[in-house]
């Protein structure tokens, strides 16, 4: 259920909506180098996807959990050659960013300053304390919201009404009460929200009509999320440098109370970014 254009992405309309700078970039393909910053499921990986997509550029993932500077290195030859034989540019999505060390996160700085990779960095972590600054000096960080109770609801309903990538082939029947209680389950993941509704759709008996069935009492036996942590909101923010903005989009940071803190809207229609 991957978004297939930018206008299919939901939640993100002040860094991607019409006009915004980085829709425009993306538009006229002249983006460089990214950072994408914010919670679980907010769609920064679908982004990615999208960019390369609308860009005509290879796509080529590369996970900090599983790959290292060899791989790097490979991948990287290969760019070269692509570029030059095909004259196709290279995006390198690198998830979790993050997890990388200061030495690993050095071995991309020159790919990217020639040109032969787009960085695009995902990460849940403040850039500011986990990305070296060689690296942020080149890249323009983005700023993802944690997704609005309207967007987890489209993204639901896309879900049940698609017979293709989705669950419309099956006859669902999802009353508003559920629909909410899924949404403050998901507590603004995109993919907890689809990864419940598809569990729930296929192990829920269908009634005598075929139909499946689906109120607030079926989804009762899952429990709440827990909230997503960061080490900016462990951090303190008084001795650490604040980024400076993103995208016209100011990069707040709430103040450090040595709790636990989650990625949460101000209000439930906001359109600022998510605060801490």
């Amino acid at each position: 259920m991957r978004p297939r254009s930018l206008d299919e992405l939901v939640g993100q309309d002040d860094v991607l909506g019409p006009g915004r700078p980085l829709r425009l970039a993306i538009e006229q393909d002249t983006l460089s180098s990214l950072i994408l910053w914010g919670p679980p499921g907010s769609g920064k990986t679908s982004l990615a996807r999208l960019i390369a997509a609308h860009t005509k550029a290879h796509f080529e993932p590369f996970s900090a959990v599983t790959s290292g500077i060899p791989e790097l290195r490979r991948l990287v030859k290969t760019a070269e050659q692509r570029r030059i034989v095909k004259g196709q540019r290279t995006i390198l999505f690198v998830d979790e960013i993050h997890r990388f060390n200061k030495a690993q996160q050095d071995a991309f700085l020159p790919h990217v300053e020639s040109g032969t990779v787009i960085l695009i960095g995902a990460t849940t972590e403040n850039p500011s304390f986990e990305a070296i600054s060689p690296l942020l000096s080149r890249s323009l960080v983005v700023v993802l919201q944690t997704l609005s109770e309207d967007a987890l609801l489209r993204i639901i309903e896309r879900a049940l009404r698609d017979p293709e990538r989705g669950l419309g082939r099956y006859r669902v029947e999802m009353d508003v009460e559920a629909m909410m209680s899924l949404v403050a389950f998901a507590n603004g993941d995109g993919r907890v929200a689809l990864n419940v509704l598809e569990f729930a759709v296929l192990h829920t008996a269908p009634g005598p009509e075929g139909a499946v069935h689906l109120n607030k009492a079926a989804l009762r036996p899952y429990r709440r999320r827990a909230c997503a942590t960061t080490t900016a909101a462990r951090s303190t923010t008084t001795s650490s440098p604040p980024l400076s903005r993103a995208c016209g989009i100011p990069i707040r940071m709430g103040p450090s109370t040595g709790s636990r803190a989650c990625w949460k809207r101000a209000s439930p229609r906001a359109s600022s970014p998510a605060a801490w």
